[in-house]
C-alpha cells in the first residue's frame, strides 16, 4: 500500500505590524561600539543621551528606597507622591494647575506614547506629524495600524507643523503630534504658533499630543507647555532628558479626563506599573535643580562649539537650535548621501553622527543630526575633526 505524504505544517511568519523601519541611530551606535571594541577611538555625537548620568539626589533617593525593604508593584499610574510632585512641577514651572488624577507615570516616554496612541486612536485612523521628526512616533503608530500623515515641514517654519500644512492634507485627520523642543532639529513652537495649532485642532475635534520631553533644555527662551493653550491636550514628558535618567525608563503623561480611565485600563494590562525604584529616584531628581542647570550650561557651550565648527566647514543651513541638544544640518552641497557620509566619517575620524534618514525618509539623505549632550572635551575634539573632514570633502577642496 502506497503511503500518502502530507505536507508539514506551514511555518508561522512574523506579524505584519512588526515590519516597521529600524531605528538607524541604533545601527550607528552598534557600528561605533564595534569600532571601539576593535581598539579604535570613538567620539559619540549620534545618541541623544545626556552625559553624566542621574543626579546625586536621584541616586540617594534610590538607595534609600532599596534599603527600606522589598520593592513591589505600585499603582498602575504611579505612586501618589510622585504624581503629586509632578503636579507641583506644573505649578512651579508653568503656573498651571494640573490635577494629580490626570497625571500618569509611565515606563519611559516610549510607554507613554504606546498608551496615548492606544487610548486616543482606533486602527485605521489618521495622525499627522511634521517631518523631520523622532522616528518612533511614526513607527509606533504604524505598529498599531494607525495611519501616519506626514507634513513635510521646511526651514521657513522652523521644521515645525503649521496650519497651512494641515490644510493641504486630503482626507480626515484624527490626531496631531507636536514636539517642542523637537528631535532632531531642536526648534521650538512659540506661544502664538501653539495657539494656532490648538485652535485648528479644537475646531475639528482633532486630538493634540505634545511631546515635551526636552522641556527645561532651552537656551534663549523657555518652552511653552501646550497645556497653557489647550488643557485637554495629551502631554508626554520624561525623566530621561532634562533629569538625565535615560536607563531608569520612567516618563509621565498628562491626559484629559476622558482618557484617564482608558489609560488606566491599558496601563494595568500592558505594564502593570512603572519601575518602583525609578519612581522613588525621580522624587530625588526634582531636588537636583542646581546640578541639572549646570548641565544645561554645558550643553550650551557644546552647542556653540559645534556650531562654530560647522560654520568653519561652510555648513550654514542648520535648523534653529532653540532647545534639546541636537543640530540638524543640511549637507546637500557636499554631494553625498547622509548615510554614506556618516559611515565614512566614523571610519575615517571616529566621529559618530546620525543620518537624517532616521527622521525624514524622503529628504533625510540631505541632513545629519549631531548630538552635543556629551562631555565638553569629547565634543570639542569631535568638532575639530568634523570641521577638518567636512572641509576636505567640499567640492573643489584640494586633496
Amino acid at each position: 500500500m502506497q503511503e500518502t505524504s502530507h505536507p508539514g505544517p506551514s511555518r508561522p511568519s512574523p506579524s505584519r505590524r512588526s515590519g516597521i523601519a529600524p531605528f538607524i541611530v541604533m545601527e550607528v551606535l552598534a557600528a561605533a561600539n564595534a569600532r571601539a571594541a576593535a581598539g579604535a577611538d570613538v567620539l559619540h555625537l549620534e545618541v541623544g543621551e545626556p552625559g553624566g548620568g542621574a543626579p546625586e539626589q536621584a541616586l540617594a533617593a534610590a538607595r534609600a528606597a532599596l534599603g527600606a525593604g522589598p520593592l513591589g508593584y505600585t499603582e498602575a499610574l504611579g505612586i501618589p507622591p510622585l504624581r503629586a510632585r509632578i503636579a507641583r512641577h506644573y505649578r512651579e514651572a508653568y503656573d498651571l494647575a494640573v490635577p494629580e488624577e490626570r497625571i500618569v507615570a509611565t515606563a519611559g516616554a516610549s510607554g507613554a506614547f504606546v498608551l496615548a496612541f492606544l487610548a486616543a486612536f482606533d486602527a485605521g485612523q489618521r495622525v499627522a506629524l511634521a517631518e523631520p521628526c523622532y522616528p518612533a512616533y511614526r513607527n509606533i503608530l504604524q505598529a498599531l495600524d494607525i495611519e501616519v500623515v506626514p507634513l513635510p515641514a521646511e526651514a521657513d517654519s522652523r521644521f515645525q507643523p503649521t496650519v497651512e500644512l494641515l490644510e493641504r492634507v486630503e482626507g480626515p485627520i484624527h490626531g496631531l503630534i507636536v514636539a517642542s523642543p523637537a528631535n532632531p532639529t531642536g526648534s521650538m513652537l512659540d506661544a502664538a504658533s501653539l495657539e494656532r495649532l490648538a485652535s485648528w485642532c479644537r475646531a475639528r475635534g482633532v486630538r493634540l499630543i505634545a511631546d515635551e520631553i526636552y522641556h527645561g533644555i532651552t537656551y534663549e527662551q523657555p518652552a511653552q507647555s501646550v497645556l497653557a493653550t489647550m488643557p485637554e491636550a495629551v502631554v508626554v514628558n520624561s525623566f530621561s532628558k532634562y533629569f538625565c535618567m535615560t536607563g531608569w525608563r520612567l516618563g509621565w503623561m498628562v491626559v484629559p479626563e476622558d482618557l484617564v480611565a482608558p489609560v488606566t485600563r491599558l496601563a494595568q494590562n500592558l505594564f502593570i506599573s512603572p519601575s518602583t525604584v525609578a519612581q522613588h529616584a525621580a522624587l530625588g531628581a526634582f531636588e537636583a535643580r542646581e546640578e541639572l542647570e549646570g548641565r544645561i550650561a554645558r550643553y550650551r557651550r557644546n552647542r556653540d562649539v559645534l556650531l562654530a565648527a560647522l560654520h568653519r566647514a561652510g555648513i550654514e543651513r542648520i535648523a534653529p537650535p532653540d532647545g534639546a541638544f541636537y543640530l540638524y544640518a543640511d549637507i546637500a552641497e557636499l554631494g553625498m548621501d547622509s548615510r554614506e557620509l556618516c559611515r565614512l566619517l566614523l571610519e575615517e575620524t571616529g566621529v559618530a553622527v546620525t543620518p537624517g534618514l532616521d527622521f525624514d525618509a524622503s529628504r533625510g539623505h540631505r541632513f545629519i543630526r549631531l548630538s552635543f549632550a556629551g562631555e565638553e572635551q569629547a565634543v570639542a575634539t569631535a568638532a575639530d575633526r568634523l570641521a577638518s573632514w567636512l572641509t576636505a570633502r567640499r567640492p573643489g577642496a584640494r586633496a
